[in-house]
């Protein structure tokens, strides 16, 4: 797990200017790999690739850049490739020579096997930028979830990537400004696949790669698709569950075994899901010593799961390391930083607690743990799935205004693309009918003529949802959007990789991910009970009240819930939305705005005070990532 950033300016060929362009962009990105740092230049070509490393395989030859010893090819990497040892013999028994020992070392002796196939082979997270001098060719890949980010910029000048967006930033073709549209995006927390939340900045998307390629003295960029999240047209019936049981079972305890190898202790996050304590059963079972597991607890009993991860905690015999946190942790400097390791906006301190927990689990000297995340998305957990399949619940309250739409929202764009409008963006839509009296007349005057919520549709493609079951299509939507954009950046990388801390998300394995595409739609869920074949699966590794639980919504508890939060929120919001910071942004009509949050205050009715609160947060942040990344402001000291 590393940081890995670069640049090809086919102009830019003095080493002096090439050293001077690298170095800050790396300098940023020292809390994503604090244990080494690399580089290798292609003067001639103008071609720099920069890499920061986190060590947790092969600690002692895992240095990178990765190059051929005829310097023609070179790799860096960001993520874990597992099975390594297998592939690398492999290869070994065809004469394709692994240098070093290292996981990410099978890469370009793979690429020079099977060329751009080669990503097709791997199993993992991954980042990876491979630099082919013979063909004049620079290849950009990202893994098949977005699990590990991956950026650019590309210009009349050339091309620019990083990790993360700062790093992009960093270089001095650059310039860091805020998109208008993202800032929509972002308030209404959907974004358009593939963007970010500045100008000209963008992701590359999940199971795709960049191509770039040397014509005469200018780039030419392609982007391909090499693996999506394929649902068959139709579902196989009348086949006996238990044959779904006992396949997600043998793909998960496979999954979970191949993310505890590593050359340093792996731990797990737990909270009171059936996913996370899923995956600390089976560790359990896999692992010879004890495991060391991660608990957020907050204070406030709705949203607290702490009560149920401590017993299964006690049932595995797992060594629990306990992190209870209050508003005095969730906001001032604490939110300020998660906002600019996210850089983009949240909707809910989690992110927050997320950051304190990577950084305790640091502080326990564990730089890998396995996670839960990707197993709704699988296995129709969420609500908004469950709706789309079988309708309304009436005990869905606590979820209003934040997961799901008190009423039902009907957008064309989603109604030709689908046939029906997906119920996970129907709250955002919500958010952004709320949203629009609070911007500037030019900004209303923008979305006039733009539709953020028919841009997000117009990212899907169609052929992958047409035809389609209802449930497959609402699992597929969320996937390619709020999967990616949110649970994998500020729900878990940007989070995890702020204290150079390592996640392994066990369900999103592509084996386990591929064959649940497969599982009818009334296995998944069944009988009203979401995640059936999951909970049918690990009957015997959870709990009873667990295993008969319903899904719980993981989220820290908002500011409306509490005079201390809200108290919190305020001294933010005198500090960021100064009448002169809002004119600066620009975004915002400044009285409107202060109005909305006087009343935010005094709103009774819990629904409409969940969506303020998103709001509020949302706008305090586009504010801050204006006032770090645009003014170049400090960030705060965390105790």
């Amino acid at each position: 797990m590393c940081g890995i950033t670069g640049f090809w300016n086919p102009s830019r060929t003095n080493e002096r200017d090439l050293r001077f362009a690298l170095d800050p962009m790396l300098d940023v990105l020292d809390h994503r790999g604090p244990d080494e740092r690399g580089s290798r230049f292609y003067r001639e070509e103008g071609v720099a690739l920069g890499h920061t490393r986190l060590s947790i395989i092969g600690l002692d030859c895992g240095h990178q850049p990765i190059e051929t010893k005829d310097g023609d090819y070179a790799v860096t990497v960001n993520g874990e490739l597992y099975g390594y040892k297998k592939v690398r013999t492999q290869l070994a028994c065809e004469q394709y020579v692994c240098d070093g020992k290292s996981d990410s070392a099978i890469t370009l002796p793979m690429y020079l096997k099977d060329g751009l196939g080669f990503v097709e082979k791997l199993r993992g997270e991954f980042a990876i930028v491979l630099y082919d001098r013979r063909e004049k060719r620079l290849i950009l890949v990202r893994d098949r979830f977005g699990i590990k980010p991956l950026y650019y910029h590309a210009s009349d000048s050339g091309l620019v990537w990083g990790s993360e967006v700062k790093s992009i930033l960093k270089h001095p073709d650059v310039t860091p400004r805020l998109c208008p549209k993202a800032t929509v995006h972002q308030m209404m927390q959907v974004m358009v696949p593939g963007s970010t939340a500045f100008e000209n900045v963008h992701a590359i998307k999940p199971g795709h790669m960049l191509i770039a390629t040397l014509r005469g003295d200018r780039l030419e960029i392609q982007t391909r698709r090499w693996w999506d999240m394929d649902f068959p047209q139709s579902h196989e019936t009348g086949v006996d569950p238990a044959e779904y049981v006992q396949g997600v079972q043998d793909r998960l305890i496979d999954a979970v075994a191949t993310r505890l190898e590593a050359d340093v202790p792996v731990g797990c996050y737990l909270s009171g899901g059936i996913d996370s304590c899923s995956i600390l059963g089976l560790a359990t079972q896999l692992q010879q010593s004890p495991i060391k597991a991660f608990t957020i607890a907050f204070d406030s009993d709705e949203y607290d799961e702490s009560n149920i991860a401590r017993r299964m905690a006690e049932r595995t015999g797992a060594e629990q390391e306990l992190l209870r946190l209050t508003e005095k942790e969730l906001y001032g400097p604490a939110f300020e930083r998660a906002t600019w390791h996210a850089e983009r906006t949240f909707y809910n301190t989690l992110a927050v607690a997320k950051w304190h927990m990577s950084r305790r689990v640091r502080a326990c000297n564990y730089k890998a743990v396995i996670t839960g995340e990707g197993s709704d998305e699988l296995f129709g957990g969420y609500a908004f799935f469950k709706r789309d399949w079988l309708g309304r619940d009436k005990g869905d309250a606590i979820l209003a205004g934040a997961i799901l739409a008190e009423e039902d929202q009907v957008h064309s764009a989603w109604e030709d693309l689908c046939g029906f409008t997906p119920s996970w963006i129907q709250p955002w839509m919500m958010v952004l009918d709320r949203l629009k009296p609070l911007l500037t007349s030019a900004m209303q005057d923008m979305l006039n003529t733009y539709d953020p919520v028919a841009e997000v549709a117009a990212a899907i493609d169609p052929s992958m949802v047409r035809g389609r079951n209802r449930l497959d299509i609402s699992q597929y939507t969320w996937s390619k959007t709020m999967l990616e954009g949110q649970i994998l950046t500020w729900g878990g990388d940007r989070m995890d990789m702020a204290n150079s801390m390592e996640a392994r998300p066990a369900f999103l394995d592509h084996h386990v991910a591929e064959y649940a595409t497969t599982i009818p739609p009334d296995v998944r869920i069944r009988n009203g009970v979401e995640k059936w074949v999951l909970r049918e699966a690990m009957v015997n590794v959870l709990p009873r009240e667990l295993y008969e639980r319903k899904k719980f919504a993981f989220m820290a508890p908002p500011a409306h819930t509490d005079p201390v939060k809200r108290a919190a929120v305020q001294e933010m919001i005198d500090h960021w939305l100064t009448k002169d910071r809002v004119a600066a942004v620009g975004l915002f009509n400044y009285e409107k705005l202060q109005t909305f949050v006087a009343d935010a205050w005094n709103e009774t009715d819990n629904t409409i005070a969940r969506r303020n609160d998103i709001l509020i947060n949302h706008t305090l942040q586009i504010h801050m990532l204006h006032g770090q990344y645009v003014e170049g402001l400090p960030l705060p000291a965390v105790d």
